[in-house]
């Protein structure tokens, strides 16, 4: 009797584990926000960026579908967007902005690398995430890591503590390809329905699916709260191109659902009857409107201006 029932138990327990991963992948992710940003990796830009030896050969790092950057589909044509580079040189200062041509008339701005020179052989950058694709400016940055001892009060401790330093990112190719004395800025030569004959467009992955292909470049790259680069954001900001239609519909959907995503609001209808000063009944009708969601943001956290 007692090996029937430990038999019964065991396998109860195993059928739980094996359906406990199935339930888990059916329910949506808590960081999908639902706006365009969730489509574009500024994590991955800057590895591609790291790795091109020019602002050119970038552009084409960002329109390769295996590099797992860019999933956008402004237009909603069912195809991804070409993302174009644009480089806004004032001095030693550069402003690296990727821009989707929505239509014959518009452009929208995803993101700029904003890009300053700190000393002889020092340059330091961050990555801006438009407004109007993440909800709020979303900055990046590389960073390393160096360990120090941990100092308590009986003098210096063995075991050592890792810190976050900012990277001097001059032996980057492109970097250095821009600050050379016979550098020609950089603007891409590519316009709405004029595609170089490499492109090719793919239709857009589910989110879970460039989520995942997408999360390996965040172990370097880490989202910040403040400007560092605030020359090159001076620089940037008069020329920022945005859509008409992208920044309504990313105003729609934060009124409706909140910058974080999965919250909605809720009515609540509350009626009364009272006596009126003649002795007839009033009914009285409040209405409450409450926002409810999961209080989850992102997992990427957010900067602003």
């Amino acid at each position: 009797m007692k090996t029937y029932w430990r038999k019964l138990v065991m396998s109860t327990l195993a059928a739980a584990l094996l359906s406990f991963p199935l339930h888990a992948q059916q329910e949506e992710p808590a960081d999908s926000t639902g706006l365009p940003g969730d489509n574009f990796s500024l994590e991955a830009a800057l590895e591609l960026f790291k790795k091109a030896k020019s602002p050119e050969e970038f552009e084409k790092l960002l329109n390769i579908e295996d590099n797992a950057v860019n999933n956008l589909d402004l237009n909603e044509d069912g195809k991804t967007d070409y993302v174009r580079v644009i480089d806004r040189m004032e001095g030693d200062v550069h402003a690296i902005v990727l821009q989707v041509p929505v239509s014959a008339n518009e452009s929208q701005d995803i993101a700029v690398i904003e890009i300053e020179k700190t000393g002889a052989e020092n340059a330091m950058l961050q990555i801006v995430g438009d407004e109007d694709i993440y909800g709020e400016q979303v900055i990046a940055e590389p960073f390393d890591e160096e360990t120090q001892p941990n100092e308590g009060r009986n003098g210096p401790s063995p075991t050592l503590a890792p810190i976050r330093i900012v990277v001097n990112v001059w032996g980057w190719p492109a970097v250095r390809f821009m600050y050379r004395p016979a550098y020609v800025v950089y603007v891409s030569p590519w316009r709405w329905g004029a595609y170089p004959g490499w492109y090719r467009p793919f239709r857009p992955h589910p989110w879970r699916v460039f989520h995942v292909r997408a999360r390996p470049y965040r172990a370097h790259y880490h989202v910040v709260p403040m400007h560092r680069a605030v020359v090159a954001h001076r620089v940037y900001a008069p020329h920022r191109s945005h859509s008409t239609v992208v920044h309504t519909r990313t105003v729609t959907h934060i009124n409706t659902h909140g910058k974080r995503g999965n919250v909605h609001a809720t009515k609540t209808t509350k009626t009364t009857t009272v006596k009126g000063k003649n002795g007839r009944s009033v009914t009285k009708k409040e209405t409450k409107t409450k926002a409810k969601g999961n209080g989850k943001g992102n997992g990427r956290g957010r900067g602003r201006n």
